[in-house]
């Protein structure tokens, strides 16, 4: 079965740059599990490979940005991509993001021969903005295979028949079966020529079906059919307005059918809208999008609500001519039944409240506190737009060497105070490299301002070192942390960084115990 595979190379940290705003051209690694999964060309330029420890990889390129590996975002930004694909033809089965297979049978008839398509396909990608390898074989491993050996030229086929000549001298590594890899260059076999000549019947014996399945692969052998994918439905509803409307509420008024249609619409798929997109066109050909989210889903008196406000705090100067609604988000309408006591959600009353002060003050003027990982409290908070989904900027998950321990603090300062911590003679208590302090703290004037006075200390615990960024001269820090309590009651995280001193010495104030 001749098979056309688009390959779009290094896809994870092209999906990981966007979603963080990096440019094209700065060195880029995806990091699962401490090791480097993917990066750019400009870092491996610096040297970084995959599987390298991330340490190492910023040890080669200290200007390396490192960026978690988050399939959902993978997904998410390929999304497009396979859209755009299916505009040529249909029936494209999603390998993985970064890489989708095509049956050429039909789409070659159409345009005229395989490089025919392959060309449609590759300058339909390349208009739309994704750079890709076009592979062409008998089956979608060796189309794969065939567009990495055409990685520089962005074009690779295997003539047909001749799949498993051309697999032979590859590396059993493709196989990408870690164990089974192992194991066969254990046993002295390297390359896929010579696993293919093993006898079927021993392999299957030995290596079960998994490694019989790999023994086909390896042997040009694949005779299961593409999992297509059903294109998803255009739901995205649009109201021409005819004459031009200047007003907002005439404009709220002409997309209440939309709205109702647009619902209506997704409920029949059994589906409710989680983030709605609101396009508004102005005769003067200006464009507003903006993203709404909301906490539960969206009905169509909340359609007609976020277009009101968007229509609102555009200031409209020119007739509106459309507004186009898409639902940018989706999901099934069992996941958000109500729960047999009511809804857990926030209360609507709240949430259209706080929808209607970012309508007029702007999407980041209301916010919401989402804890996460890091080491110091202020690096733990991100602030999230209020609607949308709660992530932290950080992980959880990975441990954090240096990380504050339990309790955490009640109030963390939005940034750090000066401080004074004296010991009992009065004098300014230092830290040495080693973590040795000069005294024990015995007084602590925890805000500098007319009239303060020391507080005694009747308690401390530390210090606790941080070497931060080491390998980036400009963002290192190294700072150690104290946990101090007062005798009038109050207890502090206090910080004693050398590298950064206010008028009264390198002692900071993070955060306040209650």
């Amino acid at each position: 079965m001749r098979t056309v595979v688009t390959w779009f190379p290094d896809w994870p940290v092209t999906a990981a740059a966007r979603e963080a705003g990096c440019a094209p051209n700065e060195p880029v690694a995806v990091i699962g599990q401490g090791r480097v999964l993917a990066c750019s060309s400009a870092a491996r330029a610096a040297g970084v490979r995959r599987e390298l420890r991330v340490r190492e990889a910023q040890a080669r390129c200290p200007e390396l940005i490192a960026l978690p590996y988050d399939p959902a975002v993978d997904a998410r930004a390929f999304e497009p991509v396979v859209a755009t694909i299916e505009t040529v033809a249909p029936g494209v089965e999603v390998i993985r993001p970064g890489l989708c297979a095509i049956a050429a049978r039909g789409p070659s008839r159409y345009f005229g021969g395989e490089h025919a398509f392959a060309d449609a396909l590759h300058s339909c990608l390349e208009r739309a903005g994704h750079s890709c390898v076009i592979g062409i074989a008998d089956g979608p491993f060796a189309a794969e295979q065939a567009a990495r050996a055409g990685w520089e030229t962005g074009y690779g086929e295997f003539p047909p028949g001749e799949s498993a000549r051309c697999l032979a001298p590859l590396s059993v590594a493709v196989l990408e079966r870690p164990e089974l890899v192992d194991l066969l260059r254990r046993l002295g076999i390297r390359t896929l020529g010579e696993f293919a000549a093993l006898p079927r019947a021993q392999v299957l014996a030995r290596f079960g079906a998994d490694g019989a399945l790999a023994h086909r692969l390896a042997s040009g052998q694949e005779d299961r059919p593409l999992a297509t994918r059903r294109p998803p439905p255009d739901l995205t509803a649009a109201v021409d307005l005819e004459p031009p409307v200047d007003r907002v509420d005439q404009v709220a008024f002409a997309v209440r059918g939309a709205a109702d249609r647009l619902v209506a619409d997704l409920a029949a798929r059994d589906l409710v809208c989680l983030c709605l997109r609101v396009e508004v066109h102005t005769e003067d050909g200006r464009s507003v999008e903006r993203q709404w989210r909301h906490p539960r889903w969206f009905t169509a008196a909340d359609v007609v609500d976020r277009v009101r406000w968007q229509a609102q705090g555009a200031d409209l100067a020119a007739g509106v001519v459309r507004v186009v609604l898409v639902p940018d988000e989706v999901g099934r309408t069992g996941m958000f039944a109500e729960g047999l006591w009511g809804d857990q959600a926030p209360d609507e009353r709240v949430h259209r409240g706080l929808s209607r002060v970012q309508s007029m003050l702007g999407h980041e003027a209301v916010v919401t506190p989402v804890l996460g990982g890091g080491r110091s409290p202020g690096d733990r908070v991100t602030l999230v737009p209020w609607g949308e989904q709660p992530v932290a900027a950080r992980p959880t998950e990975p441990p954090w060497p240096g990380a504050l321990p339990v309790p955490a603090p009640a109030t963390v300062m939005p940034e750090l105070v000066p401080a004074v911590v004296l010991d009992a003679h009065g004098r300014t208590v230092q830290v040495g490299d080693r973590g040795d302090l000069s005294a024990e703290p015995a007084m602590l004037e925890p805000d500098i301002g007319p009239g303060e006075t020391p507080v005694a200390v009747d308690g401390w615990a530390g210090p606790w070192p941080v070497h931060e960024r080491w390998w980036d001269p400009e963002r290192a820090r190294r700072y150690s942390r104290f946990q101090v309590t007062c005798v009038d009651g109050h207890a502090y995280l206090v910080r004693y960084e050398p590298g950064r001193r206010s008028d009264h010495g390198p002692w900071w104030i993070e955060a306040r115990y209650d």
